[in-house]
């Protein structure tokens, strides 16, 4: 026992030794530490000042591109309520356009100079325009044209808003930009932007006094059956007092600004200017949408002038943590003799958690091989989308044997499409994604294509949140290969391509027949009108084959994505369209170049223009505009407007559904599965379609569609064999039509009726190679 306690007392004695000789150097390591430390605090806090500058420069900023985005939309939504409120009035007198426009007077309008009313007229017009516009208020009217030109536009009603108002008569014809202005929104039925110039009121002042100025314009059309276009609500807008009028408020004297115009011939002059004091060393550039232009807006600010950017901080900072350092440093001294009998206790303590995680190693062992051994994929992620653990089954069904820990390279790295095998997954629905959120996904069903899976194989994947039990958030995944279960469904859907393929042989040799008895008989009694019935029948059956099977393949077929030229495609269905209907008025804008299946894009031009043809009043021409404006990144919106007879309110939500038609009363002949195949083939491209009153009367059908690069992309040939059996048995049915029976002429092809696009022929919708 002696010698045991000597044993001890030596040991404690050799660690107070060590402790009186550790202590020093140890709070020599702390004072060091903590002065290291503060000098990277220091130099955080320096950073975070001006990292907050660059906050505050992006807040006024956003609040500036705010100010101004929200002041325009303001003019234009103003104007356009207006305009809509004189369209009401079929005769309008200076009493109606005073009682209308003088809320404008009171609405705070920065930079606004006037609003006035001005009507299109003819060189042989203007006598008879300056008569009636006196009979109706606006006395001692004198037209002014500038020059003989085809059309002139003259301001007969006009109120000042800051000043008195520019004489009445004025042609706005002398300047082309607003001219190209109300051309424009009298074609698009849209407010517009004219681009900058000076207005014509204000070319008699100094030219130190002119701005740079622009207007906004709003057509008039009447909501009637057959709208007569009245004029338009033009409102003059001087830049320089509007920058000035919106920038004074925002910037609290902070900001200097510059806004540019985007003008149609490609110039960007600089609308205005405002100063602020200060030598600017942060700068930000956005883009406004103003009406149917674009601005560019660029503000510049003295981040020493900025909140937050300069603070007495840093040097209390450093006082504070130099002091902290020096008690720490001190009190490591004092408590390092004590530290080998804290050591001694922690051992003790430890020894029952030693013992856990020796049985946590065992358990983990034996999950580790199980995982080895089960023979579906098991894939878990942290919370950050790093992976714990990727099976072997899981890296075999894969194809790759490295992981990636960064979310946004899962889709390229292992190769995950959607279940047409050309479609990119999107990242935020694949499963463990969806997992990470909470949510639970059950057999979301994708490709994998990658250089060890040159082939592609289908996997189903089911994803969980992780149990919060393991003490770990993150997500699990269990991936199942159904590759031959899909083969064996594709093989099912282009068993049913054949069948409607046999089903139409028979329809042929019919349609010949009835032809043979027609000939035969035309001597004899008078079969015709039993004939002509089962021709009708014949062909109203194998339309409805081809949308059926149209509306199949839109939903199965691979796409085949290229550029595609959008104003040549439409220019060729339209040229297609208006061999069969009576001299259709139609309007194509600058579209863009896109990124589609070419046959599946035609399928949907075609349908729709086919439905502005079809669906118009009777004895009325039919008219189509199709355009195209930009949405966002990298997409475009492409709209089909007609003016015909329109589709109820009631009818709007159900128009894409199958089988649907909202005009069956109306005696308009179709299947109903037109716009549904429509849906189909935009929505497989990621786009949207919908519906939407044309102003004026009609109908304006808008998709979106991604925009193409306009780089060479290389066509590979699809191995796909459920497509290539299908396109087979299409090429097929077309020979067997086109074939002739013995003895008989050819069979006539389904030509397109006077009345009904739905009878026209259609391109398969299957992608060509």
């Amino acid at each position: 026992m002696s010698l045991v306690r000597r044993r001890g007392s030596a040991t404690a004695a050799a660690g107070a030794r060590r402790g009186r000789l550790t202590g020093p150097w140890l709070a020599a390591v702390v004072l060091v530490a903590g002065v290291v430390a503060t000098l990277l605090v220091v130099a955080a806090v320096r950073s975070a000042q001006r990292e907050n500058a660059e906050q505050v420069m992006d807040q006024r900023a956003e609040m500036a591109r705010a100010a101004v985005l929200t002041e325009t939309e303001r003019y234009s939504s103003l104007l356009a309520a207006t305009a809509a409120g004189l369209a009401t009035d079929n005769a309008i007198t200076w009493e109606d356009f005073d009682a209308a426009t003088s809320p404008l007077a009171s609405a705070s309008l920065i930079g606004a100079a006037s609003v006035a009313y001005v009507v299109p007229a003819t060189d042989a017009q203007i006598p008879a325009a300056q008569r009636l516009w006196r009979s109706r208020g606006s006395d001692g009217l004198v037209l002014r044209s500038a020059g003989v030109g085809k059309e002139h536009y003259f301001s007969i009603f006009t109120r000042g808003l800051r000043a008195a108002g520019s004489p009445d008569g004025l042609d706005l014809a002398a300047a082309s930009e607003p001219a190209n202005a109300l051309v424009d929104a009298r074609r698009m039925s849209v407010p517009t932007v004219s681009d900058t110039y000076v207005l014509l009121r204000d070319r008699n002042l100094p030219t130190a006094r002119q701005q740079h100025s622009f207007i906004f314009t709003a057509p008039i059309w009447p909501r009637a059956a057959d709208p007569d276009f009245r004029g338009w609500l033009v409102l003059g807008m001087r830049g320089q007092d509007f920058l000035d009028g919106v920038l004074a408020t925002v910037s609290q004297g902070q900001l200097s600004g510059e806004l540019r115009a985007h003008n149609t011939d490609g110039t960007q002059p600089i609308v205005a200017r405002y100063a602020a004091p200060g030598e600017p060393d942060l700068e930000r550039q956005s883009l406004l949408d103003v009406a149917d232009r674009e601005w560019t807006m660029t503000v510049r600010a003295d981040s020493g002038r900025l909140p937050g950017a300069h603070s007495g901080l840093p040097g209390a900072v450093l006082g504070g943590c130099l002091a902290i350092t020096v008690i720490l440093a001190g009190l490591v001294h004092v408590l390092a003799t004590g530290r080998e009998r804290a050591v001694a206790q922690v051992h003790a303590a430890t020894a029952e958690l030693r013992a856990a995680e020796a049985e946590s190693r065992r358990q983990a062992g034996l999950l580790g091989a199980v995982m080895t051994s089960i023979g579906d994929g098991v894939g878990v992620v942290d919370e950050t989308g790093r992976f714990l653990l990727h099976n072997p089954a899981a890296k075999q069904l894969l194809g790759v044997q490295d992981d990636t820990d960064e979310p946004d390279g899962w889709q390229e790295h292992y190769g995950l499409f959607r279940p047409d095998g050309r479609t990119p997954f999107p990242l935020d629905e694949l499963p463990l994604m969806r997992a990470l959120r909470g949510e639970h996904a059950n057999g979301v069903e994708m490709v994998v294509r990658n250089p060890a899976r040159p082939e592609g194989i289908v996997i189903s994947v089911d994803g969980r949140p992780l149990d919060a039990s393991a003490g770990q958030r993150g997500a699990v995944a269990v991936f199942h290969d159904i590759t031959d279960i899909r083969r064996y469904e594709t093989d099912l859907a282009v068993f049913a391509g054949v069948v409607a393929h046999d089903l139409k042989a028979p329809l042929t040799v019919v349609r010949g027949h009835c032809e043979a008895a027609e000939e035969a008989l035309e001597d004899g009694g008078n079969p015709m009108p039993s004939l002509e019935r089962i021709q009708r029948a014949v062909q109203r059956m194998t339309g409805m084959i081809d949308t059926l099977l149209a509306y199949t393949t839109a939903r199965d077929a691979p796409l085949n994505i290229e550029t595609v030229d959008l104003g040549a495609l439409v220019a060729d269905v339209v040229q297609d369209r208006a061999e069969h209907d009576p001299a259709p008025e139609v309007f194509v804008g600058d579209l863009p170049a896109v990124l589609a299946d070419p046959a599946m894009l035609r399928h949907v031009l075609d349908n729709l223009i086919g439905n502005a043809l079809k669906y118009v009043r009777p004895g009325a021409a039919a008219r189509v505009d199709v355009t195209a404006t930009a949405t966002g990144t990298g997409w475009t919106r492409i709209e089909v407007a007609d003016r015909g007879i329109g589709i109820p309110d009631a009818e709007k939500p159900a128009v894409f559904e199958r089988f649907h038609r909202a005009h069956a009363s109306a005696g308009y002949d179709g299947t109903g599965l037109g716009l549904a195949i429509c849906k189909r083939i935009v929505e497989r491209h990621g786009g949207e379609i919908g519906v939407d009153d044309n102003p004026g009367g009609g109908t304006r059908f808008h998709f979106t569609l991604e925009v193409s690069d306009m780089k060479l992309r290389s066509r590979k040939k699809d191995d796909d064999k459920a497509r290539q059996k299908l396109e087979r048995a299409l090429a097929g049915r077309a020979a067997m039509e086109n074939s002739r029976l013995p003895g008989l002429s050819a069979l006539p092809a389904a030509e397109p009726s006077a009345r009904d696009p739905k009878s026209a022929r259609l391109r398969s919708p299957v992608p060509h190679e």
